[in-house]
């Protein structure tokens, strides 16, 4: 079993990296990974510039190799405030999807597996937070809470869950009608182990292909609500609020807001070329 499993991981991997989509975002997603724990562990140690320090430069001078990225208004290095800020919207986005797979698939499991009551009750949530616009709860929760980093983080995490765990519910209501589970029950398996051992991990594939396309929606969001002003607070960069501080100069300096917008989409098209891969590669493997 063990070997059929190895072997059946390596086809599947090989298959997913023939694809183009999937080496280009692997690309792609491995510079923002690297540039966020290289920035965590070493801080600012290692940026040309300290990304808060006023005047490191002229003001609003164009990209050059002393400044990649130019200046802003208050002569501070872009570039250097790009890269500071980058592990702020990677974690942020990893911990809401994280989060969320885990509740969702835990909550739909059970509730597609055991129906009845515990069904109703997920169902009739989800649509309570379906009901109202997502952007809006989130920052409705955001602005009760104040505007900071970790106030983000949790209302992001509110509002997250339900899609995954309406996606888990499924998946699991199919995969429960299968024989395998129905041979289970009969040899007396108790629930958790099947729920562990047999439905769980039957179900985890399209999750992680949603849960991957899912990640460039959260670094858009938080970007969004960041742009609001929402999340961190000045001087502290951030790339959804860089787009906001600096929009006044698109005519005058226009790298200062499309810089951390084009870093935005980039981080976008490269979980969704991922996501877009995996699903792809799922399908054609036929696992489910």
């Amino acid at each position: 079993m063990k070997q059929r499993s190895s072997e059946e991981s390596k086809r599947f991997l090989k298959s997913f990296l023939t694809r183009n989509e999937a080496r280009l975002g692997l690309s792609i997603v491995f510079v923002f990974l690297a540039v966020s724990i290289i920035i965590t562990i070493t801080g600012k140690s290692l940026l040309p510039y300290d990304p808060v320090k006023q005047n490191v430069g002229p003001i609003l001078a164009s990209p050059t190799m002393a400044h990649l990225f130019g200046t802003d208004n208050l002569g501070r290095d872009v570039f250097s405030r790009i890269v500071i800020a980058t592990p702020n919207d990677l974690v942020v986005s990893f911990i809401v999807i994280a989060s969320s797979f885990l509740i969702g698939i835990v909550l739909g499991a059970i509730a597609g597996f055991w129906g009845g009551i515990l069904d109703e009750i997920l169902m009739r949530s989800t649509d309570v937070i379906f009901a109202i616009p997502a952007l809006i709860l989130a920052m409705s929760i955001a602005v009760i809470l104040g505007p900071s980093l970790v106030h983000m983080m949790y209302a992001l995490m509110i509002i997250w869950w339900p899609p995954y765990a309406r996606l888990a519910r499924g998946e699991a209501l199919q995969v429960s009608q299968k024989n395998f589970i129905e041979s289970a029950k009969t040899s007396g398996t108790n629930t958790l182990t099947i729920l562990k051992k047999h439905l769980i991990p039957n179900i985890l594939n399209p999750m992680l292909a949603y849960a991957t396309l899912d990640i460039g929606t959260v670094v858009v969001v938080y970007a969004g609500l960041s742009y609001l002003g929402l999340s961190v607070q000045p001087p502290t960069p951030d790339w959804g609020a860089m787009v906001s501080a600096y929009q006044d100069y698109l005519i005058s300096a226009p790298w200062l807001p499309l810089l951390p917008a084009v870093i935005i989409a980039l981080v976008v098209i490269g979980f969704s070329l991922l996501g877009n891969a995996l699903r792809d590669t799922i399908e054609s493997q036929n696992i489910s």
